[in-house]
């Protein structure tokens, strides 16, 4: 089964294996196969759920409500979040105003089809809305019982530490950051990792696997299989790109012998990598096949020695991107409509 984690300073506790549906549920697989995801993640003991209104336009909730209808509530995380544009693109249909943030919250709940969220997660920082009016929204929108807890993601060490003391003063709980993080993306371990750790603030990573670079299946010299992300240009070819080259690619292959050693598979290796960082409550898992979910479930509780950890860096070496400036790159200036 999966172990649980505290998520930030307080009593929340969250599967170290969170299951999430960016860009398989009510896109690249069918409806069927998601309820099989989700339903593969309860059986293994996964009770975490991420989402966001943005997938796939708002429909990636309503799949997930759907699914997970009829299972009891109150074992159930379930995290949303609000910011990148939803509906017909109008322009208070993006941001973190507390127009769109106090229509979003009342969307996301009735597509989910639940009174609440245990997290609901700022997906990037707004720079044209005062960060007061954000953090005053998320706090009416606790105190009505439709969040517990409030999360960010991919804001940087100041801007958490910011966000973190306004909640302080409206007595709320900023208690997640939730960035990329991987073997080969650890632009968060600088800055936002010690801001975090003083904040009482702990991390939720997405793309473990850096979008399935980190499985092997990708090799030095060879065309991407068939089928995979890197060909498909709706999910999430763009973003894989940056690894796709041979000096990544030749680098990653080097880390099977270490898999084996731990009799592990790569992507298990590295997903139970990222678990290694004190500062990370759980790594978010997805899917398109009920049999991953139960392979990577095999990560939970690995411990990997101290030795193996510094042959993986060896293994690396200077292809991993450390530059903490990336996460201000993926944080739009202006709102994207």
């Amino acid at each position: 089964m999966i172990n649980y984690r505290y998520l930030g300073n307080s009593g929340l506790k969250i599967t170290e294996l969170t299951y999430g549906n960016w860009l398989t549920h009510a896109s690249q697989v069918a409806n069927e196969q998601a309820a099989a995801c989700v339903k593969a993640a309860l059986d293994v003991g996964i009770s975490s759920f991420d989402t966001a209104d943005v997938y796939a336009n708002t429909a990636a909730e309503t799949v997930l409500g759907d699914i997970l209808k009829g299972e009891r509530r109150e074992s159930l995380e379930i995290f949303t979040k609000v910011y990148w544009p939803t509906g017909p693109g109008g322009a208070n249909d993006t941001g973190l105003s507390r127009k769109h943030i106090m229509e979003s919250i009342n969307g996301s709940l009735k597509r989910l089809q639940t009174d609440y969220v245990d997290l609901y997660q700022a997906h990037r920082y707004d720079h044209e809305t005062p960060l007061e009016e954000t953090m005053t929204a998320f706090a009416d929108i606790v105190r009505q019982g439709k969040a517990h807890y409030i999360g960010v993601s991919e804001w940087t060490a100041d801007q958490i530490r910011e966000g973190v003391r306004l909640a302080d003063e409206l007595n709320i709980q900023l208690i997640s950051s939730q960035p990329q993080y991987s073997m080969l993306w650890r632009v968060i371990e600088d800055e936002v990792v010690p801001a975090s750790e003083e904040s009482g603030v702990s991390q939720i990573v997405w793309s473990p696997v850096a979008q399935g670079v980190l499985t092997g299946k990708y090799k030095p010299g060879e065309a991407p299989p068939a089928g995979s992300r890197a060909t498909d240009e709706k999910g999430g070819a763009n973003m894989i790109k940056r690894f796709m080259n041979d000096d990544v690619l030749a680098r990653v292959q080097r880390l099977q012998p270490i898999a084996d050693e731990l009799d592990l598979t790569m992507a298990q290796l590295a997903i139970a990598w990222v678990l290694q960082n004190p500062n990370v409550s759980a790594a978010i898992i997805g899917a398109s096949r009920p049999e991953q979910v139960t392979d990577n479930a095999k990560a939970s509780g690995v411990e990997i020695p101290a030795e193996l950890m510094t042959r993986i860096d060896e293994a690396l070496g200077d292809i991993v991107e450390r530059d903490p400036a990336k996460t201000v790159e993926t944080n739009p200036q202006e709102r994207v409509a």
